[in-house]
Order: C-alpha cells, then sequence, then structure tokens
C-alpha cells in the first residue's frame, strides 16, 4: 500500500511538472481526466481503492528537420499504475513516418527507456530523446537495414487474427464511432454489438488487431477484455490468403431487438443465431457461458 501511494505521488508531481512546463494544450493534454481526478483522490487518502484506470496524456514535440522545415511528432502516453517502477507505455506518431520508421523509433525508444531509467520517473528524458533522435527516422531507408521494409510486410502478414472483446456495456455514441472508424482505418472486419452486455469481435491482420485493442482500452470503461482470441497463420501472407480467412465483410454494428428500459438489452438468442450463421456458435458459451439453443 505504503509504495502504491508513493508511486501515484510520484505520478501526479510528475504530470504537475509537464502541465507548468508546458501550459498549452497543444504541448501537453491529458486525455483521460477522470484517470487523473482518481489518482489524486487516492493521493490524498480520500480513497483506499486502487484507481482503475490509467492516466493517459499526449505530448507533443515539435522539431527540426534538415531542411530546417518544423515536424511534429506526438507522444501517446499511458502511466500504468506501478510507474515509475515500471516503465510508462509512450507510442510516438508522426504523419511523415512509414510504419516500419514508427516501429523501430518506439522501439529505439524504449531500449533506450530501458536502459537508462529504471525505477525513475522518465517523461522528460523521453520526450528529449523525441526532440532529438525522432526527425532522424523521417529519412531512415529501412531497406538497407538488416529488417528490409519487404521482410517486415511480410513477417506482419504472417498471422491473421480475430479478437473477441467483451464489456460491461457499450452505449457512449463516441466509442461506437470510435469502433468502427478505427476499424475501417485498420482495414479491419467483425461487428459491435452495442448494449448491456457489448460485445465487439474485430478480424485482420495481426498488428492491426493489436493496434485496435490497444486503443479500444485507452479509452474509459467499467470493464473490458479479450474473451478470446484466434490467430491463424497464413502460408503467402497476401491479400487473398486474408479475404479467405475473415467469417464477415466488414465491421458493422448490430442491433439485436433491443429491449429492456433503455433499449439497452440485446436478443442473445438472435445473437445466437447470427453467429451460427457465421460459423462461430461456439463462442457463445465464451462469452456467456452457456449452450446457445
Amino acid at each position: 500500500e505504503m509504495a502504491n501511494q508513493e508511486e501515484a505521488e510520484i505520478q501526479i508531481s510528475e504530470l504537475d511538472l509537464l502541465s507548468s512546463m508546458f501550459p498549452y494544450e497543444e504541448e501537453f493534454a491529458v486525455t483521460d481526466q477522470l484517470a487523473l481526478a482518481e489518482l489524486k483522490h487516492y493521493v490524498e487518502n480520500e480513497s483506499a481503492e486502487v484507481p482503475s484506470s490509467r492516466v493517459q496524456f499526449i505530448l507533443n514535440v515539435k522539431t527540426e528537420v534538415a531542411n530546417a522545415s518544423m515536424v511534429e511528432f506526438s507522444m501517446a502516453c499511458a502511466l500504468p499504475f506501478k510507474y515509475p517502477t515500471v516503465l510508462p507505455e509512450i507510442t510516438v506518431r508522426s504523419s511523415l513516418l512509414s510504419r516500419s520508421q514508427q516501429i523501430l523509433l518506439n522501439s529505439d525508444l524504449k531500449t533506450y527507456l530501458m536502459q537508462n531509467f529504471s525505477g525513475e520517473p522518465c517523461m522528460l528524458s523521453a520526450r528529449e530523446w523525441v526532440k532529438d533522435h525522432a526527425a532522424a527516422y523521417i529519412d531512415k531507408d529501412l531497406s538497407s537495414s538488416s529488417m528490409t521494409a519487404s521482410d517486415a510486410t511480410q513477417s506482419e502478414v504472417a498471422t491473421f487474427t480475430r479478437l473477441w472483446i467483451y464489456s460491461h456495456h457499450i452505449y457512449n455514441k463516441q466509442k461506437r464511432k470510435n469502433i468502427i472508424d478505427w476499424a475501417k482505418e485498420l482495414s479491419l472486419s467483425g461487428f459491435c454489438m452495442p448494449g448491456k452486455p457489448g460485445v465487439v469481435c474485430v478480424e485482420g491482420l495481426q498488428s492491426s488487431c493489436e493496434e485496435f485493442w490497444s486503443r479500444i482500452r485507452r479509452l474509459t470503461w467499467k470493464r473490458i477484455l479479450i474473451r478470446h482470441r484466434e490467430d491463424v497463420s497464413l502460408e503467402g501472407g497476401g491479400h487473398a490468403e486474408i479475404q479467405k480467412q475473415r467469417k464477415f465483410p466488414i465491421l458493422e454494428e448490430k442491433c439485436f431487438d433491443a429491449h429492456g428500459a433503455r433499449g439497452n438489452h440485446m436478443d442473445l438468442g438472435q445473437l445466437y443465431h447470427f453467429l451460427e450463421e457465421k460459423g462461430c456458435a461456439d463462442i457463445f458459451q465464451m462469452y456467456f457461458g452457456v449452450e446457445g439453443h
């Protein structure tokens, strides 16, 4: 308990420091105010309950590239509850980075943090590192490095994944829009059943499914988890192979005759028949622990 309290205090003082150094929203913004409030509540001893969600924030870094133009890198950060005894989760993005450049940049940043900051607050150092090094990755020609771009796509395409996600409930319109928009952006198909409980199925490239899951679980949920996961190794790994594995053409929202006070309890019998049609009837039992019939 003492250690937890201490870690939480370190997190808050580091966040205070960041907001005083970067007062403008476009430089530093906490994306989950609720988690921050929960953390402060916990530290002020008003609550013995360990906060349920991690504080998440964005740090934007402008840096100069070779021809003196400015490039912006965005650092999406999440502080695990045990931070700083464990490393923060940071994903650096920029519209100018290719996917393989972004993967390399993020893995080099992680290596730097692992080697230099075990157990110490490191957000400012991470930001400095990005400011000093990130621009170099834009021009990195990864085809000459040990992992060629085509190898990267080969190994990425090698696995087809289907995630079955369970949520206590999905009502929020923005979340429902995110689910559909992100699936589209990441070329994932499947379906989303809003209401209580909420069910989301996404299928496609393994890396895209994992990116989808990492975005979804950063939102605030009462409870969300992957109930089941299917991974299939693809022979050729091409587009046709992926299409062959899909059970759903696109990702769409499915509402099965809602009933209940808020029109929110879906007809699970209809869900069962829908899954049966798609050849996924066995999943029903994993979600609800009962035979579908």
